[in-house]
């Protein structure tokens, strides 16, 4: 093949490289993206996408419950977990062709592997693929990895499980698992699923015990062994904020269910050669305008190991690229204020800074917490109850005119469409809204959302 001259050279068709690809293309950029698997990434072919067709799933079977309560008679219902899950493959594999031709739309030179290198043009790393880490704890080791979850629940396969949720996707699998024909299932909740906030940690307890399921916060895993039985033993410390740690033995677990995460695949680029940092997990150090410590070298995405969320990427993409071919100097993304989900049941909606954050960069006699926990109407009806919670965090003094109420420098909710609500109040946080710009607000009724408007 022909050697070719390129503006920029984008390693990794993840969600970044795609979008920063694309939009250097539209600034009228020669560009070559390099992507040695399946385009779209960690969010398209193992994240975001088929997670959230997986919690959709879920969702269904929640509803289910709730049919007779709404008047709704209904004959038994059988789950088809072949059915959903081919699916959910097929629109993965329509999406990948559709980054492909939106590529080559975009004039966009997509490339199966790198033949040569050369010095000119710049390099871009968004990290190529992103591989699971590797499991910790004593006995780990015999553990296989995998990308996606191919268990046939309900076959007779499975009766109990044990998820280690040490990231959010983790936690969006146990009532589709239980409800599913597996018996009890463990969750191990990261530390930074209990830290997001101290109300939703309690909350995330209440939900799992509803779904008969047993709730560890902050956990480590200190050993899995077989059991007598031939199944396994895990054995787990962990603690609630504010309590001491416990230790306990989860006993005769048939599968454990490990969420990893991912780290970054950088250790056979020798980007130590050309002067390239890195961190001491392999992710590669960016400053502000993510620049690498090699001229003409940049990193978005998940390699940075920061905020890893694909609206970063594509936002980190598209302001690099007006900042190389459009002059912005001053084009970045703000790492400040970034909204996130955890689709867990019910979600999980976060935003700013926590109270301990937010208490360590004002001072405790300048925060002020607004929180409250109801059921939504929508379980008005039912027999299942599953309460929403909210708090609001804001910092400033209080004084009049209302122009100088506190700011609202957090938000974190668990509850029914938390998931959707956070997005608008994500806008208003981001721009400065103070308290009394809420207040202010009139209530949208009957909602979820109209508390965030109410708190007093």
């Amino acid at each position: 093949m022909a050697a070719a001259a390129y503006e920029l050279l984008v390693l990794g068709g993840g969600s970044g490289g795609l979008a920063g690809a694309r939009r250097a293309a539209e600034l009228g950029a020669r560009v070559a993206l390099v992507e040695p698997y399946r385009l779209g990434g960690t969010c398209v072919n193992v994240g975001c996408v088929p997670k959230k067709v997986m919690w959709n799933a879920a969702v269904h079977m929640e509803f289910v419950h709730d049919h007779a309560d709404y008047g709704f008679e209904m004959p038994s219902i059988k789950f088809n977990w072949r059915t959903i899950k081919e699916k959910r493959d097929a629109y993965v594999r329509r999406l990948n062709e559709i980054y492909e031709n939106n590529l080559k739309k975009a004039q966009c030179d997509c490339r199966c592997r790198l033949h040569r290198s050369g010095n000119r043009g710049n390099p871009l790393h968004t990290g190529l693929q992103v591989i699971p880490a590797d499991p910790p704890g004593q006995g780990s080791e015999d553990f296989r990895l995998h990308d996606q979850l191919e268990l046939h629940p309900g076959t007779g396969e499975h009766r109990s499980g044990c998820l280690e949720a040490h990231t959010g996707m983790g936690m969006l699998f146990p009532s589709l698992l239980e409800k599913q024909g597996w018996g009890n299932t463990g969750i191990l909740g990261h530390p930074w699923l209990c830290g997001v906030a101290t109300v939703t940690c309690y909350k995330a307890k209440a939900v799992a015990t509803f779904f008969s399921c047993g709730f560890y916060c902050s956990p480590q895993v200190k050993t899995v062994t077989k059991s007598p039985s031939g199944l396994l033993d895990v054995t787990v410390t962990s603690s609630m904020p504010g309590h001491k740690p416990t230790e306990e033995v989860i006993q005769d677990v048939d599968c454990l269910l490990w969420a990893v995460g991912r780290e970054p695949n950088t250790q056979d680029l020798c980007l130590d050669r050309v002067g390239v940092q890195m961190d001491a997990k392999g992710h590669v150090v960016v400053d502000e305008y993510q620049n690498t410590t090699r001229r003409g070298v940049y990193a978005i995405g998940d390699v940075c190991g920061r905020a890893l969320l694909t609206p970063v990427a594509i936002a980190a993409g598209r302001k690099l690229a007006h900042r190389l071919f459009e002059g912005k100097q001053d084009s970045r993304l703000d790492y400040h204020c970034i909204p996130t989900v955890v689709f867990s049941h019910p979600p999980i909606g976060t935003v700013g800074l926590t109270e301990d954050e937010a208490v360590a960069a004002y001072g405790r006699e300048n925060v002020k917490i607004y929180s409250t926990s109801f059921n939504p109407l929508y379980h008005a009806v039912t027999q299942r109850k599953v309460k929403c919670v909210m708090k609001l965090v804001c910092a400033g003094k209080e004084e009049k005119p209302l122009s100088s109420s506190p700011k609202v420098v957090g938000l974190h909710m668990q509850g029914m469409g938390c998931d959707e609500i956070l997005q608008g109040f994500a806008v208003a946080i981001k721009m400065g809204a103070t308290k009394a710009d809420l207040d202010n607000t009139v209530a949208i009724h009957p909602t979820s959302a109209e508390e965030l408007v109410t708190l007093r």
